[in-house]
């Protein structure tokens, strides 16, 4: 940690007595990041795969992606699940998260616009009290679309900084 924080030093030339503290501070926040997000979703989709911490298992999950429209529910069930299982752990541990992240993104997109648009963000809303946006399939597709458009374009347009050599 103490290399970084040196490169770190040169490369913004600064020399402040607090900068160890704040490269240090830093890397804490996002290992504290990594572990509350990465453990989070490995524990929610735990109740999907086994049954733990009061969920359905496969079967339950199973029957609920066939309602949503995937079939066969359990296999899709069983994908999500360990999919977005490892990919937590993966980022809990810091390990492979360019992996833990398309996991995590893969299963969350789909969740995002197969479940959790159309929800909403509650009844103490400006979307609820003045009945904004009713969230057909069609607009549901779009959010999703407009998003990942919307990401790939800022990073085909970015320009990353040359680094010294």
């Amino acid at each position: 940690m103490s290399a970084c924080i040196c490169e770190w030093r040169e490369a913004t030339g600064t020399d402040h007595t607090n900068t160890t503290c704040k490269g240090a501070n830093m890397n804490a926040g996002i290992l504290l990041i990594r572990l509350v997000f990465g453990l989070m979703m490995a524990a929610h989709r735990s109740q999907e795969l086994f049954s733990w911490f009061g969920g359905y298992g496969i079967a339950g999950t199973g029957q609920f992606f066939e309602a949503l429209g995937f079939r066969p529910g359990n296999t899709f069930a069983a994908l999500a699940g360990l999919a977005a299982f490892f990919g937590g752990l993966l980022l809990a541990f810091g390990f492979a998260t360019p992996l833990a992240a398309v996991l995590i993104i893969s299963v969350m997109s789909t969740a995002i616009g197969s479940v959790h648009l159309g929800n909403g963000p509650g009844a103490f809303s400006c979307d609820a009290i003045f009945g904004l946006l009713p969230w057909t399939p069609s607009v549901k597709l779009a959010a999703v679309a407009i998003g990942v458009v919307g990401g790939c374009v800022n990073l085909a347009i970015r320009r990353p900084v040359a680094q010294p050599a």
